[in-house]
């Protein structure tokens, strides 16, 4: 059994700030890469689709790595460190899985598809299943607010784990030396 290390309050909120600001930040990110998957796909200039492939793959070698990981990062350690846990509120639950997999698939599966996008573009040649930069960040978009959504509102409420924790809590003996201190 894991015995949580709970976060004290300042290191709670510097990591909660972090964390937001990496979660808004790949928001952001997701965007912008939708922004210039649309115009490299519907200008009819090869000039700026190329322009367009480039600057996102700047965004995607260089951005979404560190962003995605840290926002992984950052988010776990939250639910580890406070009493949401990390598999005690559904809503937490579902975020932690769907953050690590949209940090996968935009390392493994987005930036490889990227470079290759630029490749044919700087070659020239047209660009094989192009629609496929336009619909992963919609997707990622898709998620990312989604996950900001749940955050906000905390729907859902306890796992089944949550429930046995809150249940042990209830079941407890109170504390004789903190009664006998008050008495």
């Amino acid at each position: 059994m894991v015995i949580p290390v709970k976060l004290r309050r300042p290191a709670r909120r510097a990591l909660l700030v972090v964390h937001v600001i990496t979660s808004a930040g790949w928001l952001g990110l997701a965007l912008g890469l939708l922004a210039l998957g649309v115009t490299a796909v519907t200008t009819g200039s090869p000039v700026v689709t190329e322009a367009s492939y480039r600057s996102m793959k700047v965004f995607t070698d260089w951005l979404i790595a560190p962003i995605s990981l840290l926002t992984l990062l950052t988010g776990l350690v939250l639910s580890l460190g406070t009493p949401w846990g990390l598999a005690q509120h559904r809503w937490v639950f579902i975020k932690f899985w769907m953050t690590l997999v949209t940090t996968g698939l935009s390392i493994f599966a987005l930036r490889p598809e990227i470079t290759n996008a630029v490749g044919h573009a700087i070659a020239g040649g047209a660009i094989p299943e192009q629609y496929a930069l336009i619909s992963a960040p919609s997707v990622s978009l898709s998620a990312y607010t989604f996950m900001t959504v749940i955050s906000v509102l905390k729907p859902w409420g306890l796992t089944k784990h949550g429930q046995r924790v809150r249940d042990r809590a209830r079941r407890r003996p109170m504390d004789t030396k903190a009664l006998r201190s008050t008495a």
